[in-house]
C-alpha cells in the first residue's frame, strides 16, 4: 500500500490565514478518530506546536493557531482511513478551503512514508514532535509515576533500545531533528516539560 501523496503543492494561497475554529476541529477530530489513543496523541502533539510556536517563536495568536491546528489534525485519516492516510485530511482541508502552510504541514509530517519534503518551521517542527512525542508517552505509560521526575536521560536509554516502541522509527526522528536544526536532548526536554498538561478532552 503505497501513501505516496505524488504532489508537494496543497490549497491555494488565496485561502491564506483561513483556518477551522477551535470547534470546528475538535468536531472533525472526534467524528474522524475514534481511537482515544489516537486523539490523545493528536492533543498532544497539538499542545507541543503551540507551545513552540508561543514560547520559542513568539508568534502572534493567529499564528500559533494553525501551528497547533497542525498538530491537532496531523493524523486524523488514520484511524478510519488508513490506506488514505494524509490523502483524505489533506481532500477535507483543501475543499474548506484552509490555509496551504497548515495543509503542507500535515503533507510532510512524514517525508518518507507521503513523499513531501518539510519546507518551512512548521512543516520541520510537525515532523519532529510527532514520532517523539509517541516514544516518550509510551515511556510514561511504563513507568509507575508516569511524566512526574522523567529526565532525558531516561528517555535517551529506550531511544537506544530497539525493542521499545518498536514501532517509532529513531531514523525519522534524527532526520527530524537535523532538519529542524535542533539538537534530540532539547527537543525530549521540552516535550517532558509540555506533554504531561495534555488529558483527555
Amino acid at each position: 500500500m503505497s501513501l505516496q501523496i505524488g504532489r508537494n503543492i496543497f490549497g491555494d494561497a488565496s485561502n491564506t490565514n483561513n483556518v477551522l475554529t477551535r470547534e470546528e476541529a475538535m468536531e472533525l477530530l472526534r467524528s474522524w478518530v475514534l481511537n482515544p489513543k489516537l486523539q490523545l496523541h493528536m492533543l498532544q502533539v497539538a499542545n507541543l506546536m503551540k507551545n513552540w510556536a508561543e514560547e520559542k517563536l513568539q508568534l502572534h495568536p493567529q499564528e500559533v493557531w494553525k501551528w497547533e491546528l497542525a498538530g491537532l489534525l496531523h493524523d486524523a485519516d488514520w484511524d478510519q482511513w488508513p490506506e488514505l492516510h494524509c490523502k483524505k485530511i489533506i481532500d477535507e482541508l483543501e475543499n474548506r478551503k484552509i490555509d496551504p502552510m497548515i495543509i503542507h504541514a500535515i503533507a510532510s509530517h512524514g517525508p518518507a512514508h507521503f513523499g513531501v519534503l518539510p519546507e518551512t518551521e512548521m512543516d520541520k517542527m510537525l515532523y519532529a514532535f510527532d514520532e517523539l512525542s509517541g516514544l516518550i508517552h509510551a515511556y510514561s505509560l511504563m513507568r509507575p509515576n508516569g511524566y512526574e521526575g522523567m529526565d532525558v536521560k531516561g528517555v535517551k536509554k529506550r531511544f537506544k533500545e530497539k525493542s521499545f516502541a518498536a514501532n517509532v522509527s529513531r531514523d525519522e526522528i534524527t532526520e527530524a531533528c537535523t532538519m529542524a536544526g535542533i539538537d534530540l536532548d532539547t527537543l525530549i526536554a521540552f516535550i517532558i516539560a509540555k506533554q504531561p498538561a495534555v488529558t483527555m478532552q
